[in-house]
């Protein structure tokens, strides 16, 4: 578990990455792509061709940290974007990580009349 600071943004890097890439690689394409600071402390996520696997990429004040995870099943909802990047807020970040589409999430249920 990871815990943001406040102030915290949370950046998807658009399109496709190279997954085979590790903290230096990771952190030239933040500098280089997305014109953002690897050790700002904000996370920076990135996905590969096949979309079963996310990285992300965090400053936590001591050093890089880099997380990876891959779905069994199912692919991890990713903007059409082929460039550039995309905001999330942490709740959203909780739902991209667990294969959940994030952009339309959706209530089971409706509250009604509490009387």
């Amino acid at each position: 578990m990871i815990e943001l600071r406040t102030g915290t943004r949370i950046w998807i890097a658009a399109g496709v990455t190279d997954m085979r890439r590790g903290f230096d690689g990771l952190s030239a394409q933040v500098q280089t792509v997305l014109e953002q600071q690897p050790f700002s402390g904000h996370v920076f996520v990135f996905r590969g061709r096949r979309g079963d696997i996310v990285k992300l990429l965090w400053w936590d004040g001591d050093g890089l940290c880099l997380f990876s995870k891959r779905l069994e099943r199912g692919r991890f909802i990713w903007p059409k974007a082929e460039s550039g990047t995309v905001s999330l807020s942490r709740a959203q970040l909780s739902m991209l990580l667990e294969g959940i589409d994030w952009r339309r999430p959706e209530r089971t249920f409706t509250p009604q009349i509490a009387v």
